[in-house]
């Protein structure tokens, strides 16, 4: 019986097997079935149906809210809650900024770059590239520029190492903008002794506050040393920046209304459906809110998340751009059904006009479009109608 069996199929010989049924025969078989089924498929009718609902953890955002007035209450709410994340109350008294010009550089005709310093608590200072165009002709649209996990920090969004790609101030600067650069609190010019984004001193010296409370505290004095400039006008100013400059962005936006437009690059990624949530509070290297630890490593999470910081930019301007390879893929897809949830928020406020999201292939990076998506964002929220108008060929 066994023989007959066998002798059904054509058999394969090789140097490593003595005698066994071929599978190759099969193939035209099975590509047979497959097209019979696809055929089965196209046969198949298809009926209108109205859209389903999209249902997701992300509707807690809205849920119960009705009305304008219902989020403003909310708002006030989450805003509180984020301020207690990033354990606000922590924060020195802002210093004076004294603010101090180091060098200065014509850089191709086109713009200044200056090296300056400001203080940022009492016995600490932040250095930054400071960068304006020539011949302004009134006062012009400003721009805080941050950077990603950089050692060299605000080098590399000068345009003076790194990857150019990242090279926000010299971008803008050739645009128009007055763009300021600063080094994060652990690179640049206050690089720690243990490394790059080690924050171990700065939690000895702050033990009850986070890093996060520290860096949009720092950028949002970066916003005090603009206004302070003749040539800025106070009413346009915005903020981007990639990577940990990303979420530094929404973080800034959200703690600091002066941001009238921003742009989140390759952020980072949220509390919840998030497996690696525990590098929000690392136990080394760059700790971004240490208090939360036991409860993460409980599995319990903060009792707000990315979606609703995010939401209180609205209804000022946001865009988020991300890569849905940059990462777990499963997560970064909830990113998707996080913003739309987001968007609702600003149809609510009458403001969509102002939020917008970009999600793309090419992983963590600055790719050439997400770059000019960014500079479109801001020349339609922060310059002049006529910056971005469209207008008809004269007749002939």
């Amino acid at each position: 019986m066994c023989t007959q069996r066998h002798a059904a199929l054509p058999m394969v010989f090789s140097a490593r097997s003595r005698l066994r049924p071929a599978v190759i025969v099969l193939a035209p078989l099975t590509l047979l079935l497959a097209g019979a089924g696809l055929r089965a498929q196209d046969e198949t009718k298809r009926t209108r149906s109205a859209p389903p609902v999209i249902q997701s953890s992300w509707d807690d955002l809205l849920e119960g809210i009705r009305t304008a007035d219902d989020w403003q209450a909310r708002r006030e709410v989450l805003k509180r809650r984020y301020l207690e994340l990033i354990r606000d109350d922590q924060k020195p008294a802002r210093p004076p900024l004294d603010l101090q010009e180091h060098e200065s550089t014509a850089v191709e005709g086109l713009y200044t770059r200056k090296l300056i310093s400001y203080q940022v608590e009492a016995d600490e200072r932040a250095h930054a590239y400071l960068g304006i165009p020539l011949n302004l002709s009134g006062k012009a649209p400003a721009i805080v520029a941050l950077h990603g996990t950089t050692a060299q920090g605000k080098e590399q969004t000068a345009g003076l190492s790194g990857n150019p790609d990242k090279a926000f101030l010299d971008f803008y600067c050739r645009r128009g903008y007055i763009v300021i650069s600063p080094d994060h609190f652990v690179a640049g010019h206050r690089l720690p002794a243990e490394g790059a984004y080690v924050t171990q001193r700065f939690y000895e010296k702050h033990p009850q506050w986070t890093a996060v409370g520290k860096f949009t505290f720092e950028h949002s004095i970066a916003i005090d040393v603009l206004q302070s400039l003749s040539q800025v006008d106070p009413q346009r100013i915005g903020a981007l920046g990639h990577s940990l400059g990303g979420h530094g962005t929404y973080f800034l936006a959200a703690y600091d209304e002066r941001i009238k437009a921003s742009a989140c690059n390759c952020g980072a990624t949220f509390f919840r459906h998030n497996e690696r949530v525990e590098n929000w509070a690392r136990d080394r290297w760059y700790i971004y809110l240490k208090h939360i630890r036991p409860g993460l490593l409980e599995g319990q999470l903060p009792p707000i998340d990315m979606h609703e910081i995010i939401a209180l930019i609205a209804p000022r301007a946001f865009m988020d751009l991300a890569g849905l390879n940059d990462g777990a893929p499963l997560t970064q897809r909830q990113r998707v059904l996080m913003l739309t949830r987001i968007m609702d928020v600003y149809e609510l406020l009458k403001a969509p006009q102002n939020f917008a999201f970009y999600m793309h292939g090419r992983g963590h990076s600055v790719a050439h479009e997400s770059r000019e998506l960014m500079c479109a964002w801001m020349d339609t929220h922060l310059k002049p109608p006529e910056a971005t108008q469209t207008r008809l060929l004269p007749q002939p």
